[in-house]
């Protein structure tokens, strides 16, 4: 079983940035694909970020290219999500999940692990 903590969530205005923070837990992570999701109220769940644990390679949503910053920090066992130049369409419960896929992946079927979610509000 897989257990992955979110935290860093928070309230700040447009311009401005946040770190959010996942830590996995319960089993070795070296095969793990880690990704960050976003769900704001009534709006489907949105793909924001992944990456792939020993590799380093990434993906990004269109909305956040430019912005976000997905890193690893393997000694660790977490996962960071560097948001910058927030807007307020970024406002969202922020999720991170994980997967053995193999390979990037921008859908979150395809994440079976997922956090509890950590709320971001930008505000204008």
């Amino acid at each position: 079983q897989v257990q992955l903590v979110e935290s860093g969530g928070g309230l700040v205005q447009a311009g401005g940035s946040l770190r959010l923070s996942c830590v996995v837990s319960g089993r070795t992570f070296s095969t793990y694909i880690t990704g960050w999701f976003r769900q704001a109220p009534g709006k489907e769940r949105e793909f924001v970020a992944t990456i792939n644990w020993s590799g380093g390679n990434t993906d990004y949503g269109d909305s956040v290219k430019g912005r976000f910053t997905i890193s690893r920090d393997i000694v660790k066992n977490a996962v960071y999500l560097q948001m910058n130049s927030l807007k307020p369409e970024d406002t969202a419960v922020y999720y991170c999940a994980a997967t053995t896929l193999g390979r990037l992946g921008v859908r979150s079927e395809e994440y079976g692990f997922w956090g509890q979610g950590t709320q971001v509000t930008v505000s204008s």
